[in-house]
């Protein structure tokens, strides 16, 4: 949908000109201000829908699988409908039913979408738009999305139609939600936003008490009761908790004590004024960042099976190693796997259960199988804006159908792992610093981190500090801390062993509290790197990944250090691995530096430049990252680049030399004498 979302004119702009296109509600097409009389069939419609919200060209027998139940030429009735719609859609000067090959596209650009606003609007995060965007957002929802146009015998269309209106009925929620914190107390539209808002969301405990704020404002204390009791029965019929909702009305009450004595006719201007604040997350807020993995969904294959056993039970396997597999991460709330999948029978949607577990992240995910192919598509949904995260599809060839489960769960994990801790890191950089609790300074001190200065890594020395005191027994938080004294002493920011002790203690503190957290394996394991314990800190490092496998930087930590001392091949090894669980990680530079050093020791020189330009290329690069493709460049032969690199260098360290290059790590002799060699010939020697 992507692609269309970017090229679509907004129909918020209100032009009558041109084609308009009305998802939101009935399909209607709209030509120059007139509506367009469109074809009875409503196989016509669904594709029409179908095509236009797909982000890519789709086959004709996925078509014919989507709509037709096996008539006698299903082939047939698309190219019927299709030259139905070029009737419909296309202009003198353009065709916007592209055909190539076997595939067809709806080419809608320049064409206005009611859909497609509220999708961009959603990109962009409906938290962040004015009240005028929310207001006129909110206009376009005149019903549901293709309201009336379910299909008999047709369950792939029914199943996507029901996909896209749960994910517009959330969009509409959040936009409801932003309108009811954002409008005037006495705005006329509010009552009915939080009517329309708890319609579509009955089980948000924030709806609930916006009401109830609403209601106590202009002093209709007995129709606070009646909801209160009526709401309560609603809850207890799901058996959830209705206590933060009665905890809110207390509170509630407690502020608004004239309120109970008697009903305000009208409201001060002072009064009006005011906006309802809703409570910052529903109930208090975690500690941690939390997510819920929905039970994946299963599509039936087209034309095979999934290369092995019966693909029945695979989607629930997926699901059920992902939960598991985030879980031992231990770097944010998991639900357990009881609690999705009793929500699932329960037929409630995906956005739904986010907000009745009272989740910050939502996961969904299809398996489906196709001839020599496995494809799994994935959603990581932020529940209060229903922003979309990230999303991705991930398709292999089945040849061991659980070897490919395997590693499609990788890097399904590695993924949502990495986008909740941007959004997390993003979300703590725009607080003021004095009203952050522990999770939020600790991706504080995260972002910091991830700098890689000197001035940034004290930035992140102090919020990792902060997270302790407001919360000593944050694991995480002791190994942030312990990497900041390890850059310390790495980087020579600092008296090397005074700063090796530092991160030897707070890796230590780390594991006390957590022995189970691999990031405290990893804080200590490279804090014993620092001591020249390479046997203890191979072993800690192996803790690691042994607890987490898709601990990434766990992986390179093992690269890094068998690059120098160790096994050159499984750095090489562990550098791919951690690579491939995240691609786009803060350290790649670290990942790809490893990997040259490796190819050094192996007498690999070509290949070792290679790899140490890709690290050096990378922004966050630093000083030594740049030394190790000077080094490496020198002896592959490609002195002139090498040199180039040597003057970045001592641009900022005049006196910088092999002596400072070989004693930043621990090489064996024979890489030392390499390394030697190199600078040597580029004038480091």
């Amino acid at each position: 949908m992507e692609t269309h979302v970017e090229s679509a004119r907004s129909s918020l702009d209100g032009a009558a000109a041109g084609l308009s296109v009305r998802l939101l509600g009935p399909l209607t097409v709209i030509r120059d201000g007139a509506t367009v009389q469109l074809p009875a069939s409503r196989k016509l419609r669904a594709l029409f829908a179908y095509l236009g919200l797909a982000p890519h060209a789709v086959g004709r027998s996925r078509l014919c699988e989507l709509l037709w139940d096996v008539p006698n030429d299903p082939r047939g009735e698309l190219r019927w409908c299709l030259s139905k719609l070029r009737g419909i859609l296309d202009e003198p000067d353009r065709h916007r039913i592209e055909t190539s090959g076997d595939t067809v596209a709806l080419d809608l650009k320049g064409v206005s979408v009611d859909a497609f606003d509220v999708a961009s609007a959603a990109a962009t995060g409906i938290e962040t738009l004015d009240l005028e965007r929310l207001q006129a957002l909110s206009r376009l929802f005149v019903g549901d999305f293709l309201d009336g146009l379910e299909i008999d015998r047709s369950p792939h269309f029914n199943s996507w139609l029901i996909a896209q209106r749960r994910r517009f009925s959330s969009w509409h929620a959040a936009i409801l939600e932003q309108l009811v914190s954002k409008l005037p107390a006495d705005a006329d539209e509010m009552s009915a936003h939080l009517e329309k808002w708890l319609e579509l969301n009955p089980f948000d405990a924030r709806a609930h008490v916006a009401l109830l704020a609403s209601l106590a404002r202009h002093g209709q204390i007995a129709a606070c009761e009646d909801h209160l009791a009526s709401a309560a029965q609603l809850f207890a019929s799901e058996d959830l908790d209705f206590g933060p909702v009665r905890e809110a009305w207390r509170t509630i009450r407690s502020e608004r004590p004239a309120a109970t004595l008697r009903p305000q006719p009208a409201l001060s201007p002072a009064a009006a004024k005011t906006s309802i604040v809703l409570p910052d997350s529903g109930v208090a807020a975690p500690c941690k960042a939390s997510l819920a993995v929905m039970p994946f969904v299963e599509e039936a294959a087209v034309g095979g099976s999934c290369g092995g056993p019966s693909c029945g039970g695979l989607a629930d396997g997926l699901t059920h190693d992902i939960i598991t597999r985030l879980a031992k991460l231990r770097d944010f709330f998991v639900i357990a796997r009881g609690s999705v999948f009793a929500l699932a029978e329960k037929n409630i949607a995906p956005e739904d259960a986010g907000r009745r577990l009272n989740v910050d992240y939502v996961a969904t995910g299809t398996v489906r199988s196709q001839a020599g192919r496995v494809a799994v598509s994935v959603e990581l949904v932020e529940v209060r804006t229903a922003r979309i995260v990230w999303a991705e599809t991930f398709e292999r060839r089945p040849d061991d159908i659980f070897a490919v489960l395997d590693d499609i769960g990788n890097s399904i994990v590695s993924s949502i792992s990495a986008e909740i801790e941007m959004v997390e890191r993003n979300r703590a950089m725009l607080k003021a610093p004095s009203s952050l609790n522990a999770w939020e300074a600790y991706h504080r001190g995260l972002w910091h981190m991830y700098r890689f200065t000197r001035t940034e890594n004290e930035q992140a020395r102090h919020f990792f500090e902060m997270a302790l005191k407001l919360d000593p027994t944050f694991a995480r938080a002791y190994a942030g801390l312990s990497f900041t004294h390890w850059q310390n002493a790495f980087q020579r920011w600092g008296d090397r062993d005074q700063e090796s002790a530092l991160a030897f203690e707070t890796a230590g503190q780390s594991l006390l509290i957590d022995d189970h957290n691999p990031a405290a394996h990893w804080a200590m394991g490279r804090a014993l790197w620092l001591r020249g314990e390479q046997d203890g800190s191979l072993i800690e490092l192996e803790r690691a990944v042994d607890l987490s496998p898709n601990f990434a930087l766990g992986h390179y930590a093992l690269s890094f250090v068998h690059s120098q001392s160790g096994d050159p091949n499984a750095a090489i090894g562990s550098s791919d691995h951690s690579r491939h669980l995240s691609p786009f990680d803060p350290l790649l530079f670290g990942m790809l530096g490893a990997r040259a050093m490796a190819h050094v020791r192996l007498g690999q020189f070509d290949e070792a430049a290679e790899w140490a330009l890709k690290a050096a290329a990378r922004p966050n690069a630093h000083a030594i990252i740049l030394a190790i493709a000077a080094h490496c460049l020198a002896l592959a032969g490609r002195l002139d680049e090498a040199r180039t690199f040597a003057a970045a260098i001592r641009k900022t360290l005049p006196n910088y030399c092999a002596d400072d290059f070989i004693g930043t790590f621990r090489f064996e002799p024979d890489a030392e004498a390499m390394f030697r060699q190199g600078a040597r010939r580029i004038g480091l020697g």
